[in-house]
């Protein structure tokens, strides 16, 4: 069964231009699904249209089995969202936080506190349970928005970067318990910019850019469709953006990072290694320059999302 339906979705904020273009692609019940797509991919306009926020401008969405248009509220009392934006009441300790939004789903006050105590040794929040939300840390904020949406129990979470600003061992508890709700059948639905942690938490993937998507598929099909290629960091100490001018030239296939700085390598995923060698060697000699770093590696999720952002950057 599928938790999520999404046929032919397309939105437009002007009536002109389509923000999100023909996307096709279900999220299968107790499945986490990774939505990744760079800045202004279509990924919060995608999230929005599947927790009944905007309509669509075309094609169909199913949530939960309802379609988005004729059933909002329904769907909207079986699933949860942790959003970037805050939402907490800083005039509440944490624990009333947490209380006070049990209460608003009606959930039984001895179900409530259960659930409250069981979230605030898990996400280490024991310390501050008596402190004002206006008095905690960034980081702490951050883990109380994320343990209210947890008090009711969700049948699809939709999850927009929701570990910004924790620390790696808060991250990494908190995705644990994001793959231990999936086995117990909730269906996580995650957008992270934060590529390992996809790698890590995520059953598939689809790859947004554009408003299109332009790959679906399990992580390790997807590697695999690019098993053929390598990755190459290289670092320079003289114009690198003008070796990645030399190498978009010259190289046949193959994809380079537009992004590229003083201060990072330049990225390059290719299955013509030697070739690329070659045109780096070439240039080294010819401006005079320096090798400060030179790295080739296996393609990993990083890479293939990488490979498929970039061969559409310019559509």
């Amino acid at each position: 069964m599928n938790s999520i339906e999404v046929r032919n979705l397309r939105v437009s904020y002007d009536g002109k231009k389509y923000v999100v273009d023909d996307l096709n692609f279900e999220v299968k019940e107790g499945e986490i699904f990774g939505f990744l797509g760079p800045n202004g991919a279509g990924k919060t306009t995608t999230i929005r249209v599947l927790t009944t926020l905007i309509r669509p401008t075309g094609g169909t969405v199913n949530v939960l089995g309802m379609d988005v248009t004729k059933y909002g509220l329904e769907i909207r009392k079986k699933i949860g969202v942790i959003l970037q934006q805050p939402s907490y009441e800083w005039n509440l300790t944490v624990e009333n936080n947490m209380l006070i939004y049990g209460t608003l789903w009606n959930i039984p006050r001895i179900e409530v506190k259960k659930k409250m105590e069981e979230l605030i040794s898990k996400f280490d929040l024991g310390e501050i349970r008596k402190t004002m939300a206006a008095d905690i840390s960034i980081g702490q904020r951050r883990r109380l928005q994320l343990v209210r949406e947890l008090m009711h129990d969700s049948k699809l979470l939709f999850l927009d970067e929701p570990t910004i600003g924790l620390d790696p061992i808060a991250r990494r508890s908190l995705l644990t318990y994001f793959k231990s709700l999936a086995k117990e059948g909730t269906t996580v639905f995650f957008t992270t910019h934060n590529l390992e942690e996809a790698d890590f938490l995520c059953d598939r993937v689809g790859i947004i850019n554009h408003g299109k998507l332009y790959a679906v598929d399990s992580i390790d099909n997807l590697k695999a469709s690019y098993e053929g290629e390598r990755t190459i960091e290289v670092m320079v100490d003289k114009d690198p953006i003008k070796l990645v001018e030399r190498l978009k030239q010259k190289m046949d296939g193959g994809v380079v990072d537009p992004s590229t700085s003083l201060d990072h390598p330049i990225k390059i995923v290719t299955n013509k290694v030697p070739e690329t060698m070659e045109i780096i060697n070439d240039y080294i000699r010819q401006e005079a320059s320096s090798l400060l770093w030179l790295n080739v590696k296996k393609t990993e999720l990083e890479d293939v999302f990488f490979k498929v952002v970039g061969e559409h950057h310019n559509e």
